[in-house]
This record gives structure tokens, C-alpha cells and sequence, in this order.
């Protein structure tokens, strides 16, 4: 998977470091891999990545085109704390078949298999969209971007937050969007009768609803404001149906 980059982590510090800066609980690590994000001070995306044990050191796979930002970030953030953070040549290799020595199951969901570091990369041919989109699970920089929320974004029914573990960044807004506010505006598995470019607007009745995402099989992944998600829609020439 040459879309992955994979830092890591090593110092005294390492893993308390991430505790208060991530979305997850560090201290889960021992059970597997932790799917995580970091957020900005304003609650909004930066990052999201999965962390694995790697003895005392943390590894933290990262889509590549955020990694040297994220590492940045990431040594902004470390003032003086015991905490190195690297870039390694490791790899990933992921299936949804049976899973190798070492691999570590994927957290988001069943069915997107597992996840193996080494010296090799690839995946087994999977139809990985399909999969996505029939879980409405967003993909960093195609429906994840700067812009998005992360519970408007699902993940909190991907076991990519916990709001127990106390505070991180951007954890005010988050917790007051889980807490006291109804969310309006989300990602949701729609129909797709036709097929319309990654991005394109939906419209209803003339108004704008949302935008359209990765689409497969009949159904795609939209961002939908849900008030207006009613009835028969348009994303360019593909009609959308929701049901709520």
C-alpha cells in the first residue's frame, strides 16, 4: 500500500504523549490496533490513522500525503516530552481474507479484514470501495477532509472516539456535539441510480442537500443535510434516494 506512510513513536513519554492529543484511547492498545484522529483546537479533521504496539514504541499508519504534516504537528506538539517521532520504511499489507501471522484485525468494521507491518505492502484484491460504501466508512481525502467533523463523519460508530478517556484536541467540541446538540448534517449510504463524479453536488427541489462520494454497486456515500434529504434527489445526472 504505497498510499501509507507509518511513523513512530518511541520515548518514556510515547504513548501518554498521544493520550492527550488523540481522539482514542491509547490505553487500548494492547487489545490491537486504535483508529484515532487528531483534530484542530476548533474540533474540525487533521488526521486520521490507526496506532499499533510496537513494544514500547508506537507505530502510527497514516495516509501519506498527510504524514510529513502530521509529523510536524506532531513535534510541535511535544514541547518536553520524552517522545521521538520518525518515519519508517514500513509497510502495509491488508485483506479480507484469512489473516496472516502478526496482522491485526481492522477496528472500524468486520469487514474490512486486517492490517499487517513489514517489510512488504499490498493488499489481496478486495473490492475496498465496495466495502466502504456498503458501511458508509469515509476515506481520508476523498469524503474526509478539513472541513469535516468527525462524529458527522461516523466516527463514533467506528470506535474512533472515546469520550471517557478525558481530554485531547478539540475534545470541547466534540463532546458538546455528542452531548447537546442533535447532529443535522452526516455521512449516510445512499441509492445511486446512474453514476456522477466524486464530489458532486445534491440538489432537491433546486436546493443543494449534500455532495455525493465514492459510489459502487448501486449505492454511494453522501453528505447529506438530513432535513432536506427527502424524496427524489440529483448529483448531476444520478438520481439519489435516502431512506432515513
Amino acid at each position: 500500500m504505497s498510499d501509507r506512510r507509518i511513523l513512530r513513536l518511541t520515548g518514556a513519554d510515547a504513548k501518554s504523549f498521544l493520550q492527550g492529543l488523540v481522539t482514542n484511547n491509547v490505553d487500548r492498545l494492547d487489545g490491537g490496533l486504535v483508529y484515532a484522529a487528531l483534530l484542530t483546537p476548533q474540533g474540525k479533521y487533521l488526521a486520521d490513522f490507526f496506532l499499533a504496539a510496537d513494544g514500547d514504541a508506537v507505530l502510527l499508519d497514516v495516509e501519506a500525503s498527510l504524514a510529513e504534516g502530521l509529523m510536524k504537528r506532531l513535534n510541535m506538539y511535544r514541547l518536553r516530552a520524552d517522545v521521538q517521532v520518525e518515519m519508517t520504511d514500513l509497510q502495509v499489507q491488508r485483506g479480507t481474507g484469512e489473516a496472516p501471522d502478526g496482522a491485526l484485525m481492522d477496528p472500524r468494521h468486520a469487514g474490512l479484514g486486517w492490517r499487517l507491518y513489514g517489510s512488504e505492502g499490498g493488499d489481496d484484491g478486495s473490492d475496498w470501495d465496495a466495502i466502504r460504501v456498503a458501511h458508509c466508512i469515509p476515506e481520508t481525502g476523498v469524503e474526509l477532509g478539513p472541513e469535516s467533523y468527525i462524529l458527522e463523519a461516523g466516527f463514533e460508530a467506528l470506535k474512533g472516539v472515546d469520550f471517557r478517556k478525558g481530554c485531547y484536541v478539540g475534545q470541547e467540541v466534540t463532546a458538546r456535539m455528542k452531548h447537546k446538540t442533535e447532529l443535522r448534517k452526516g455521512f449516510r449510504t445512499v441509492q445511486v441510480e446512474g453514476a456522477a463524479p466524486v464530489g458532486t453536488e445534491i440538489t432537491a427541489g433546486g436546493k443543494p442537500v449534500g455532495t455525493l462520494y465514492t459510489q459502487s454497486g448501486g449505492k454511494g456515500i453522501a453528505y447529506l443535510r438530513f432535513d432536506r434529504a427527502t424524496g427524489e434527489m440529483q448529483a448531476g445526472d444520478a438520481r439519489v434516494t435516502w431512506q432515513a
